[in-house]
């Protein structure tokens, strides 16, 4: 269904894994399916623009009648009803071409919309370490670029590609009307447009695609670079760096001349085709009035007609050049449309008898020779919370991910009671109560996003119909209440980016709250309680043990605290269990999980267990 593009030439040191692109079948049968639901407005379109485009032709005619009455010496006034009928021409022309490109133009919008909100909800669906082996320069390039081009076709390149290719047909038809040798001398220009089409498509396609790869492979560089300065200087890498980001800079610049090179050389070619076609519809109007087979005025209105066509033939074939762009820009968004529809689906398994999740044999490599968990296999009983402690580098913070759906293992399977698999919240596990069922499981790391808007709305995320009622509840739950209606407008406060700051510890408590909100029967919490320092831990710790209250519970544990408290403690080192036990039981094996906790209270009082 997609196709993976091939390295580009001088990055071929490159490691990322690009993200698929859609082949030319694939990308025009998605846009089908996003035109399907608009096929009404399509046709509307359609309609009123052949309007506009027939009504537009009796220029001409017009035209040439005012000539034959001129040649015959006819009284002034037998020129006042072609004059008339010229402006009416004028002022319906314009009325309806108006309607139509809106139509066009509503349409295409709307497109797009729905192409960016499938963009969207593939790209946050993706699995964090195809992101990771794709760079975040390829994606960002998609959503922004990509995005771009294909808007910006839609804005112009479409309502004028339409409007260019129902004017060359109806006007070719019209000059067959006054004498089909008139057509048949305008179309010794087709060869050579038809050609010259071809000679750049077949060149436009490889050049654009190429140069869309390379822009994201240059902005995948300068995020290194820029994200990465402080170590780059660090270790002198300041020449390395600056070369790499002059290679990527000098391979996109290459192509942006080829394309450059190309767009010259197909101007040059259409005014060929032009002087050709006017000449043999000149000749051909000479010879047809000297015979007397046609009028002056009838072999003037052809040649109007003629270099009529010069503005829409040139602005459709140009329109090639963006439509080309577009395409290309539009295969790498459809790439990503798809990713989840291409991508191979484990099979489905049935948990362990009790079982809220079970990890069977899952083992998880980030690339070839990167492997973080070796045959993992665990068992989660409903309301049960378990502590992942280990080393870091360990493969707890994989685990998490993968029993969260975050990302696939690359063997065995993960799955939920009811015989669903984790899929990042989108696949509900089968509950008792009756009425729509919320998501599986719900992961909270500790790099959480207050995201723009409102303290309610930021809430909302989880749960859209939430009331205000149901937010305080949530809130209170988490015991971030008192602060939350302590900021200046309560609920309605603006925090995030431009908004009022939270610090680390309420940034976590709203993403608990939201947790409670989307009311999931399976959390994971990736050390949701790192960032809080140790001034505000154990008040984090008090609200992720009230988020977690009834829910089957995975805590990737920061400090041991978390693990004292847990069900079962589960030890990994070099992504395999090493002990899994109770916290007394564990401290006294005198295994891995005694070490890590000597080490943990030695510099302090060690908590009273439970």
């Amino acid at each position: 269904m997609t196709s993976t593009p091939s390295g580009i030439p001088g990055t071929a040191d490159d490691s990322a894994e690009l993200l698929p692109i859609a082949s030319g079948a694939r990308t025009r049968a998605a846009l089908r399916t996003l035109i399907r639901p608009d096929r009404g407005r399509a046709l509307l379109g359609l309609g009123v623009l052949v309007g506009a485009t027939a009504v537009g032709l009796l220029v001409q005619p017009l035209l040439g009648r005012i000539v034959d009455i001129v040649a015959d010496g006819r009284p002034a006034d037998a020129l006042t009803l072609p004059v008339v009928l010229l402006l009416v021409v004028a002022v319906v022309q314009g009325v309806t071409t108006t309607l139509g490109l809106t139509q066009v133009a509503r349409l295409g919008e709307t497109v797009l919309a729905r192409l960016r909100e499938q963009f969207v909800e593939r790209a946050l669906q993706l699995p964090a370490d195809r992101l990771e082996r794709a760079g975040a320069g390829d994606l960002t390039a998609r959503v922004t670029g990509d995005v771009a081009r294909v808007a910006e076709a839609v804005r112009s390149a479409l309502p004028e590609m339409a409007r260019s290719v129902l004017a060359i047909v109806l006007t070719l038809g019209a000059m067959a009307l006054l004498d089909v040798r008139f057509l048949l001398a305008a179309l010794l220009a087709v060869p050579v447009q038809a050609l010259t089409a071809r000679w750049y498509v077949r060149r436009a396609v490889t050049v654009y695609a190429d140069q869309r790869v390379a822009n994201g492979a240059q902005q995948q560089q300068l995020l290194e670079t820029i994200g990465g300065a402080a170590t780059v200087r660090g270790h002198r890498l300041e020449e390395q760096h600056t070369e790499k980001s002059a290679r990527r800079s000098r391979k996109a610049v290459e192509l942006t001349m080829r394309s450059v090179h190309l767009v010259l050389g197909f101007y040059a070619r259409l005014h060929i085709a032009e002087y050709i076609g006017l000449a043999a519809v000149l000749v051909t109007g000479f010879f047809l009035v000297r015979d007397g087979f046609v009028s002056i005025g009838t072999a003037t209105a052809a040649a109007l007609y003629f270099h009529s066509l010069f503005g829409p033939v040139n602005a459709a074939l140009v329109l090639l050049d963006d439509a080309q762009s577009a395409a290309a820009g539009l295969a790498r968004l459809v790439g990503v449309t798809d990713i989840d529809e291409s991508a191979a689906q484990l099979p489905h398994q049935r948990t362990e008898a009790g079982a809220a999740v079970t990890v069977d044999a899952v083992s998880h490599a980030y690339g070839p020779g990167r492997t973080v968990l070796h045959e993992v296999s665990l068992a989660l009983r409903a309301g049960e919370h378990v502590a992942l402690v280990g080393t870091s580098g360990a493969g707890k913070s994989t685990l998490a991910r993968l029993v969260a759906g975050v990302q696939q293992p690359t063997g065995g399977t993960v799955s939920l009671a009811g015989g669903h698999q984790p899929t990042g919240g989108k696949v509900s596990v089968a509950q008792s109560a009756p009425g729509p069922a919320g998501p599986s499981v719900v992961l909270v790391t500790q790099e959480v996003h207050v995201f723009s808007g409102t303290l309610a709305e930021d809430l909302r995320l989880a749960r859209p119909d939430a009331t205000d009622a149901d937010l305080r509840t949530a809130l209170a739950t988490v015991y971030a209440l008192e602060w939350a209606e302590a900021l200046p407008e309560g609920l309605a406060t603006v925090v995030g980016e431009g908004g009022h700051r939270l610090d680390p510890a309420r940034a976590q408590q709203l993403a608990l709250a939201r947790l409670v909100l989307a009311d999931p029967p399976v959390a994971v919490l990736d050390e949701a309680t790192a960032e809080a320092g140790s001034a505000g831990a154990r008040t984090l710790e008090r609200s992720a043990e009230a988020a977690l209250a009834g829910r089957t519970a995975l805590v990737v544990a920061h400090r041991l605290t978390q693990a004292v408290a847990a069900d079962r403690i589960v030890v990994l080192e070099a992504g395999r269990v090493v002990e899994s036990g109770t916290h007394d039981e564990l401290r006294t094996a005198d295994g891995p999980y005694a070490t890590l906790w000597r080490a943990w209270s030695g510099s302090r009082n060690a908590p009273r267990t439970r």
